[in-house]
Order: C-alpha cells, then sequence, then structure tokens
C-alpha cells in the first residue's frame, strides 16, 4: 500500500509540474503575441511604414488635381454663361459647342472612382484635368475669334449696357433677380423680368450705355416713373419707381450720366429700383451685361444673390 501511494504522489507530482508549465507557455506565448500586437499598433513596420507614406502622397495628389478640376470646371462654367448668353448676342457669332458635365453625371463620376484603386484613381483624374484643360483652350481659341468678330463689326461696346445702374460694388445692393419671385401684392408667382435693387430714396441712378431718351413715364403708372433709353443695335434699358428724372425725351446720353434719383413710384414695395434690358425685343437677364464692372469671382457672387431671392418689389 506504501508503494502504490507513493507513485500515486509521484504521478500527482509530475502532473502538476506538466500543468504549471503548460500554464506558464500559455501565458508566455499570450504575453508575446499581446506584445507584437501593441508593438505593430504603436510602431510600425518598415513595409507599413512604406505603404502609409505612400497612400498618403497620393491622397494629398488627389486632393489637389481635384481642388484644380474643380477650379477649372467653375472657371469654364462661368465662360461659358458668358460666351452663351452675352458675347455670342453681342457678336451675332454662334456659340462654341461645349460639352460640360452636368451634376448627375458628376455625381455618377465620383461615385465610379470610389471602386477604383490609387493608380487607376490618378489615371481617372489625370483624364479628366486633361479635358478640362483641353475646353479651356477651346474657350481662349473661341473668344480669340470672338473679338476678332468684334473688331471686324461696327457694333460700338458703347452701346452695351455694360455697367449696373447704382453704385453697387459692394453687391449688397441686388435685391431680386430676373426669374419667378413672389410678388409682394398678388402673394403669387410671377415673372420677374428685370433686377431690383433695394436702395434708399434719392440714390444717383445711372445710364448704362450711351444712347437716346426714348420716353419718359412721369405718372403713378404700374411702373410709377420711369424711363426708356433706346442704345442702338437692339439694345433699350428701362429705370421705373423714381424719385426724379433728370432728362427730357430726346436727350442724348453716355453711360454713367445720372439720368434720374431713385424713388419708391408706383406699385412699388419699398423704395428700390427696377431695371431692365431688352435686345431686339426679348428682356434678357441685366446680370449677364456687367462685364465691365464684375470679375469672374464676383460675376459668381452676384449670379448667387440673383438665385438666391425670393420675392420682388414691384
Amino acid at each position: 500500500m506504501k508503494i502504490i501511494k507513493n507513485i500515486l504522489t509521484k504521478f500527482r507530482w509530475q502532473n502538476n509540474r506538466i500543468l504549471t508549465f503548460s500554464v506558464h507557455l500559455l501565458l508566455w506565448i499570450a504575453s508575446v503575441t499581446l506584445f507584437y500586437v501593441l508593438l505593430s499598433i504603436v510602431v510600425d513596420m518598415p513595409a507599413e511604414t512604406e505603404l502609409r507614406n505612400t497612400n498618403n502622397k497620393l491622397n494629398s495628389e488627389y486632393n489637389k488635381m481635384s481642388e484644380r478640376y474643380e477650379a477649372l470646371t467653375e472657371v469654364i462654367d462661368n465662360v461659358v454663361a458668358r460666351d452663351e448668353n452675352v458675347f455670342r448676342k453681342l457678336f451675332e457669332s454662334n456659340p462654341y459647342d461645349l460639352t460640360i458635365d452636368d451634376d448627375e453625371e458628376r455625381i455618377a463620376l465620383h461615385e465610379s472612382l470610389m471602386d477604383l484603386d490609387n493608380d487607376e484613381l490618378l489615371s481617372k483624374l489625370n483624364n479628366k484635368l486633361q479635358s478640362a484643360e483641353n475646353d479651356k483652350d477651346a474657350l481662349t481659341r473661341s473668344y480669340e475669334d470672338m473679338m476678332y468678330a468684334h473688331e471686324t463689326t461696327s457694333l460700338s461696346i458703347d452701346c452695351i449696357p455694360a455697367i449696373q445702374p447704382v453704385n453697387n460694388r459692394q453687391l449688397t445692393l441686388l435685391a431680386a433677380g430676373k426669374k419667378p419671385l413672389i410678388n409682394p401684392f398678388h402673394r403669387t408667382m410671377r415673372e420677374h423680368h428685370g433686377v431690383d435693387y433695394l436702395i434708399p430714396e434719392g440714390t444717383a441712378v445711372f445710364a448704362t450705355a450711351d444712347g437716346t431718351v426714348q420716353s419718359l413715364s412721369e405718372k403713378n403708372t404700374t411702373h410709377g416713373k420711369a424711363i426708356t433709353i433706346d442704345h442702338g443695335n437692339g439694345y433699350q434699358t428701362s429705370y421705373s419707381h423714381l424719385l426724379d428724372i433728370r432728362v427730357k425725351r430726346g436727350d442724348k446720353v453716355k453711360r454713367g450720366d445720372i439720368i434720374a434719383l431713385s424713388g419708391n413710384s408706383g406699385l412699388s414695395f419699398a423704395p428700390h429700383l427696377h431695371y431692365e434690358v431688352e435686345h431686339k425685343g426679348l428682356r434678357v437677364d441685366p446680370i449677364h451685361y456687367f462685364f465691365l464692372e464684375l470679375n469672374p469671382e464676383e460675376y459668381q457672387r452676384i449670379i448667387r444673390i440673383s438665385l438666391s431671392s425670393m420675392q420682388s418689389f414691384d
């Protein structure tokens, strides 16, 4: 019995040693694994460092190229708008047929780029940038052709209503654009055929181009006291809701001449100037003709102001 007891005691002792060794081994393996995981989190391996640097460089290049592309498309959109809406009409030449992606196409493009790897992404973006550069070069050539047409035609720039009718260098006075707006008297959406400048009574109103005073309205009609100027070459401008008229019918005026003081006459919701431009019998957006006063950034800003307006003042 004593021998069996000794054997059992020795066996249990050996099992305890094996168990203790196994536990220590597992703890050591776990510690090494945990150390490696923590080390990989805190300290990048050379391959990981290189990959991260490459990704950061690619992301930086992508962001720069994206900003450049957006800037190019904004400039092109601006030039195209003027090219189609103003300059081509002035010199009676055909607009350059330039294909610009619309919003849906741009969204689809961005969604398709999400599935590309870095090399494919940069290649796609390079192609888009090259396309934008080509469009810009084409517009430059189109502009040169247009200027040649201007130089060879008898049309005088002085007859084009190319400035704002009031002093609005800060672009803060425009209150309503040419588009359907809520009429303050009828409380319904109605077509607004010009632009409204919200200004105090007695503000100087300028002729926007050389011309001849065609008609005056001194009566308290819908437009109140108003002036219409014929600039020739199919251009006419009108100035409504005036306080005081400083010209007579048949007077010759120059761009920048003070022709009236603004007021609140006629069917007017508040003191303001209503200004319209007609070309060959069609009312056009006066904003597109302010090219002698506005640089591209200011033009974009005044367009946004016009589009944000909700109510007219007449």
